[in-house]
């Protein structure tokens, strides 16, 4: 997760963007920032999603075989 200071300030910089343009050094940061905030999210719902069960309602396992493969791997790389 992103500490508060970086969500602050890609949120000071979208503002900016929106009031003036941004000079290159404040774009490279900007694109620089969301990038790392995109790769927290992705992380983070890869980690929910290798989480993941589904069950029917007669009580089976139908998990998606792409998520039994994520759990698998995620279980491989740990041990």
């Amino acid at each position: 997760m992103l500490d508060k200071d970086k969500i602050s300030r890609i949120n000071e910089l979208a503002k900016k963007a929106k009031n003036e343009e941004l000079n290159h050094e404040e774009k490279a940061e900007q694109k620089k920032l969301r990038e790392e905030y995109l790769q927290n999210v992705r992380k983070s719902f890869k980690n929910q999603f290798k989480s993941m069960t589904v069950v029917d309602p007669n009580g089976d396992d139908v998990t998606p075989e792409k998520v039994k493969a994520l759990k698998k791997d995620s279980k491989n790389k740990y041990h």
